[in-house]
């Protein structure tokens, strides 16, 4: 477990852009009260954001989650989460640089639906 935490936060230490974009507007309970982490180990994961409450994942994706082996590699990791109980969604570092209110809008929407 101490591997996870290790490899955690240098994952924070070294975010992406668009992972920095998204965490601004997450931190501090800034989306509807909603309590995120970024970078929290779950499971042998290590999820970009959840809300523990929300039982809610959302995985910021790159360019390479296009490729055949990495959608597979998502698709196995987004069931191993869901039978820990979570709900995975996906965006697109894209969809974060051009609407990142829309991203909001659909995490928030999503957070009220389940």
């Amino acid at each position: 477990m101490e591997k996870f935490k290790a490899r955690a936060r240098s994952l924070r230490a070294s975010q992406t852009s668009a992972e920095g974009k998204l965490w601004q507007a997450l931190r501090d309970r800034r989306l509807a009260r909603w309590k995120f982490r970024r970078q929290h180990p779950i499971e042998r994961y290590i999820v970009d954001f959840v809300t523990l409450d929300g039982k809610l994942i959302v995985e910021v994706d790159g360019v390479t989650h296009g490729e055949p082996s990495e959608v597979l590699a998502d698709q196995e990791r987004t069931q191993v989460l869901n039978t820990c109980g979570f709900h995975v969604v996906r965006v697109s570092n894209q969809d974060i640089y051009d609407n990142v209110n829309g991203v909001l809008d659909m995490i928030e929407l999503t957070l009220n639906n389940d």
